[in-house]
């Protein structure tokens, strides 16, 4: 370490820019990762919050509400299997709500319908207003972003297509599907306007798009043995089954991993070329007794200091970038998230110290000073 240190201070610049392309380096890892944590949230924040394990789907829908129509009645069934403790119904529906006396396309907001039974564990907390209320069906609570386009308590709202009227009695927080803030309405309500169309509902008998299981243990397969015309998923596999998101997803690590991977081939290089221009240097001090592990542990310490430094830097670049960052951007910071892949980052750097470490292995001091023709 004493090595190290003295070697920043004799060589500052160097070790500046070194540190600065790791700094942008960390500081584009945590960008990503915020924004890929934000989509996702934006995309299954709902199924996210659920107090759900498992979902109940139509057979052969892949696991996606969209293709899915089951009956409710279902649910009875659902319930008698084993290790099921709790069965609730789910619609969903993308909509176009008309704010009162809109006049123009500003007036019109992008928002996902859901249809649920008050009362059940599907129903978020209300942060404002009151839950919903089995048999007012023209109440809903909505996500609380809609404040930002002008939404308060008492307001109505027509649903573009549809002579239907809503009214807002409470407000949630993070709950969205599909990128769109999400709207909870009684089951009844969602399905007077999802299957309003004659025929729509395909002959089921109170028709919904799936039903949540609580229950750790159950056995999926088990389940679709029992009730036939159903398939079985983990929450995971539902939320994975939202249109986007693991093509989202997919992208986002992709290039973190892409960046990863870049990050340690630089910081390899760079170390490897100051290795190989300090041959002689290292030379005289094996000449004179310095052990390889003690030139080794001083080249690790260099690059585990540096890293640290670089990588605290740019984590405060993040957490400041995200504070200028517009409020409607999907951008969320997990600290959970921010911590791993600094680890990682941190991990990749020292790990890429190696080459250089077996170099100085492999310097010979006689050679390194002049004494081999």
């Amino acid at each position: 370490m004493f090595l190290a240190l003295r070697e920043f201070k004799h060589a500052k610049l160097r070790f500046i820019m070194i540190g600065m392309i790791l700094v942008l380096i960390s500081w584009l890892v945590f960008i990503l990762s915020g924004l890929g944590n934000g989509l996702s949230s934006l995309s299954a924040a709902t199924f996210k919050n659920m107090d759900a394990d498992f979902v109940v789907f139509e057979e052969g829908s892949r696991h996606s509400m969209l293709r899915s129509v089951i009956s409710e009645d279902l649910s009875e069934e659902l319930m008698e299997q084993e290790h099921v403790n709790d069965a609730a119904p789910m619609g969903s529906q993308t909509a176009v709500i008309l704010k009162e006396d809109a006049t123009s396309d500003d007036g019109k907001i992008d928002a996902s319908l859901l249809g649920i039974n008050p009362g059940t564990f599907l129903e978020p907390e209300v942060i404002e207003g009151q839950a919903l209320t089995e048999g007012k069906n023209q109440e809903v609570i909505v996500n609380d972003v809609l404040k930002n386009e002008g939404i308060k308590l008492g307001d109505t709202l027509e649903i573009e297509g549809t002579d239907k009227v809503i009214k807002v009695v409470g407000f949630v927080e993070n709950e969205s599907f599909n990128h769109l803030p999400a709207i909870f309405m009684t089951m009844d309500a969602w399905r007077d306007i999802h299957f309003a169309a004659p025929g729509s509902d395909m002959g089921v008998s109170n028709p919904v798009n799936a039903i949540m299981l609580q229950g750790n243990e159950i056995i999926p397969e088990e389940v679709d043995q029992a009730i036939q015309g159903i398939e079985t998923a983990t929450k995971q596999e539902a939320i994975n089954g939202i249109p986007g998101y693991t093509a989202e997803n997919g992208t986002i690590m992709m290039m973190l991993g892409f960046l990863l991977a870049i990050s340690a081939f630089v910081i390899t290089v760079f170390f490897y070329v100051m290795t190989l221009q300090k041959s002689n240097q290292f030379g005289i001090m094996k000449a004179i007794g310095a052990s390889d592990g003690f030139l080794g542990r001083a080249v690790v310490s260099q690059i585990f200091l540096l890293a640290v430094v670089s990588i605290g830097l740019g984590i405060l670049l993040t957490y400041g970038t995200a504070a200028i960052f517009p409020e409607g951007m999907p951008f969320e910071l997990n600290p959970t998230l921010v911590i791993s892949y600094a680890l990682v980052l941190l991990v990749v750097s020292v790990l890429s110290s190696l080459l250089s470490v077996r170099k100085i292995t492999k310097i010979d001091p006689l050679q390194a000073i002049g004494r081999v023709e």
